[in-house]
């Protein structure tokens, strides 16, 4: 809306000072002639605003002059949790609520506190996505991320390792982890269908039958008109804390024992994350080559071979048996294959 813009436009002087038509533009995501007739009706209705002229002008607020109109709506005041993140806000559909929330703060805080967060945006910047990889794109996350808020049920199309599903879920939540957004919902069998549960029953066993969902992977989903209850003392948090301890130990599913250079240890954070690191705490000394002996979790064979394959001649498995030998003969085949 017209009257949201100019206040933004208002905010925008007076955090910043002096700022030329195609900066205001940019900020704006607007034309430079509709920049123009804002700044006309601001002076139309009795905001001082002065107009430099010459290669370093621009347009500024008289000095002194101050708006007190910084009351945030209640998607900016939410929006405000992700200030961090401005991608993933953009992602919700709340990137314009983000900025506006954030000139109205500016604008409401004591100048010496204003400068205070202005250094702070710009000596400190949140990257959600991991490096090297891009982000799953995400379509349908507008209607995911509504209907977690309205609590709607969504019918949902859903492709994963086993194939294609249909699925009615009670969209509790959504996470952002490394880059990929992931929902966590129960999926729902209809009540009319079962023709057994009451509401009360339904949302008594609501926390029993959470899952997770990767966002990128939905084919298609559909916001209904029926809403649900959720489920009492569920907490998003503490159920994805939960739910990647779980997802961690069944895939770290045995112990390598491993001969580690000095290279090796330097990489090892890097190549197995958390699991590195404990290693690392957990490594011998030294020998006299320089070389450690540590306890490293890894997957199941297969995928441990890969990991550890990355090392290169950096690292030697010692145990257990049957994972040494699997190594040696990946070594073999690759070794014939590069004859």
């Amino acid at each position: 809306m017209r009257a949201d813009r100019l206040l933004s436009l208002l905010l925008l002087l007076q955090n910043r000072g002096r700022m030329t038509a195609p900066e205001l533009a940019a900020e704006l995501e607007v034309s430079v002639r509709t920049v123009y007739r804002d700044i006309d009706a601001l002076g139309a209705s009795g905001v001082p605003v002065h107009a430099d002229r010459g290669p370093a002008g621009g347009f500024r607020l008289m000095d002194g002059y101050r708006t007190r109109l910084t009351g945030l709506t209640d998607a900016q005041a939410g929006s405000l949790f992700l200030a961090g993140a401005p991608g993933p806000a953009r992602d919700l559909g709340l990137g314009a609520d983000l900025a506006a929330a954030q000139l109205k703060l500016q604008a409401a805080l004591p100048a010496e506190l204003a400068d205070r967060a202005r250094q702070i945006q710009q000596r400190f910047h949140l990257d959600a996505p991991a490096w090297f990889r891009d982000a799953d794109p995400v379509p349908h996350l507008g209607t995911i991320a509504r209907a977690v808020w309205d609590q709607r049920i969504l019918r949902a199309h859903y492709r994963r390792w086993g194939g294609e599903v249909h699925r009615e879920l009670w969209p509790l939540g959504l996470v952002l982890k490394g880059g990929i957004w992931y929902l966590v919902a129960r999926a729902e069998a209809r009540a009319e269908a079962r023709g057994e549960e009451t509401a009360g029953a339904r949302a008594a066993d609501a926390r029993a039958g959470v899952r997770t969902y990767r966002v990128g992977r939905f084919l298609d989903v559909d916001s209904l008109a029926e809403r649900f209850e959720r489920p009492a003392g569920f907490e998003l948090a503490a159920y994805w804390e939960q739910s990647a301890r779980r997802l961690e130990a069944a895939m770290r599913r045995q112990t390598a024992v491993v001969r580690l250079s000095p290279r090796a240890r330097r990489l090892l954070p890097m190549q197995f994350g958390a699991a590195g690191v404990r290693a690392l705490a957990s490594a011998g000394p030294p020998d006299a080559d320089g070389w450690a002996r540590a306890e490293l979790d890894v997957e199941s064979e297969a995928v441990a071979v890969g990991d550890l394959l990355r090392l290169g001649t950096e690292a030697e498995v010692l145990g257990p048996p049957e994972l040494r030998r699997a190594l040696a003969r990946a070594v073999a085949e690759l070794a014939e294959r590069y004859r």
